[in-house]
């Protein structure tokens, strides 16, 4: 058994425990080096937050483990594919890699169907079901020329 498969196996024995536990089947890892920095578990119902999932939790727990914003040489491993919340938090993240087990069609036959998000950003907004839409204004860029004209930022 190579490493990453010592660490998939990890995610989903976790996955498992959680729902004992009264939680969701989804269970993150955050790996660096071959070392565990940080673990997360879907808090969805718990926390009655609908961005808790496992690897939201997982990639906010590693950030403050190391202090940064930036995952960078870091891999998400997760018990099932991440839906896009998590992948465009692991690219907000800048991991390296993300590695999963089970797949989104396994996730939709246990009742976690989230295909219909996966697809929803290949097709034009004005197909959502949720209306995106912008709504300009007299001082849109406001933030932005105020973010440019400060000297000590943080470059993301």
């Amino acid at each position: 058994m190579d490493d990453m498969d010592k660490w998939v196996k990890e995610a989903v024995a976790l996955a498992e425990r959680n729902v004992a536990r009264g939680g969701g089947p989804f269970a993150a890892l955050i790996i660096r080096d071959d070392d565990l920095l940080a673990t997360g578990t879907n808090q969805v119902t718990a926390t009655l937050d609908p961005t808790a999932h496992a690897e939201v939790v997982a990639i906010r727990a590693a950030c403050q483990a190391v202090d940064d914003f930036r995952l960078t040489g870091c891999t998400l491993i997760s018990s099932c594919e991440p839906c896009p919340l998590c992948l465009s938090a692991a690219l907000w993240a800048r991991v390296d890699e993300v590695l999963y087990a089970a797949d989104r069609n396994d996730a939709a036959e246990a009742g976690f169907d989230d295909r219909a998000f996966h697809t929803l950003f290949t097709r034009p907004r004005e197909t959502w079901p949720l209306s995106v839409r912008r709504h300009p204004t007299t001082d849109d860029k406001a933030p932005f020329q105020a973010w440019l004209h400060k000297e000590n930022r943080i470059e993301y």
